[in-house]
């Protein structure tokens, strides 16, 4: 694994790569099967529908980013415009009960394009029990109905741990969807750290929403409806969110 380490840009702390083992046992919660507390008020609706805030994709000169395991000689690498970031404004909510984790990203992603449906609401059009959701071929469903489109795609990332085509293609995946004012809802497993050292334990399971990236999709901003500290938002890099999402998917 370190000849493919060695590949990834200096701008990705290598030390905050790994979701450590030791952060699982002192911070994993008691969730079930899907994260999140026995009880939890929503939190306010946004102060608008909120349009998606879009900003111009470059990188390849084609819409697409860089990748993150970028092998491009350094002339070349010149020759691009480099994306720095992209963010959409969404409603944030916590989600309401410890198994409304899906409705909650859901919802949070739907925000981003004006829609406000309440968490009951997607609830049962995801098909959610006190089990959870099922899976991201679920939110991706809701979210294309919902939204009246056929954006969405569901991304799977089936081995225990994301193979670098597929942390590359996260990282472009949400360029493309962020760019175009479109969230990612995630279904993820284990724990990860985020960039400020800062490890996040749902070993049973949980879903959240992507709503912003940076360097040119390195990073990437999670609004986490269990996770209320800092906003219910954290940085995490691309390739510790793909490896977060192993044995599970996204939609984008």
């Amino acid at each position: 694994m370190k000849h493919v380490l060695d590949r990834w840009l200096s701008s990705i702390d290598r030390n905050r790569l790994q979701r450590p083992a030791m952060f699982a046992a002192g911070l994993a919660l008691a969730v079930g099967t899907v994260g999140g507390p026995a009880a939890i008020q929503a939190a306010n609706e946004p102060a608008s529908a909120a349009a998606p805030v879009t900003a111009t994709v470059a990188g390849n000169g084609d819409g697409t980013a860089k990748p993150v395991h970028d092998s491009t000689k350094k002339d070349d690498a010149k020759k691009a415009t480099p994306k720095k970031a992209a963010q959409v404004r969404f409603g944030y909510q916590e989600q309401s009960t410890y198994y409304f984790c899906a409705p909650a990203a859901t919802r949070i992603a739907l925000s981003a394009t004006g829609h406000a449906l309440s968490q009951e609401d997607l609830a049962g059009k995801l098909g959610t029990t006190v089990n959870g959701t099922d899976s991201a071929h679920e939110t991706t469903r809701v979210l294309n109905d919902v939204n009246g489109t056929d954006f969405y795609r569901t991304r799977e990332i089936p081995g225990p741990a994301a193979k670098p085509a597929e942390m590359d293609r996260l990282q472009a995946d949400a360029v493309r969807a962020l760019g175009n004012g479109y969230p990612i809802v995630a279904n993820i497993k284990g724990t990860a750290v985020d960039v400020d050292g800062k490890a996040h334990s749902y070993e049973g399971g949980h879903y959240l929403t992507v709503v912003g990236y940076r360097d040119e999709g390195r990073t990437l901003q999670i609004a986490d409806p269990y996770d209320t500290s800092n906003g219910g938002t954290y940085w995490m890099t691309t390739i510790s969110v793909a490896n977060w999402i192993a044995e599970r998917g996204y939609s984008a």
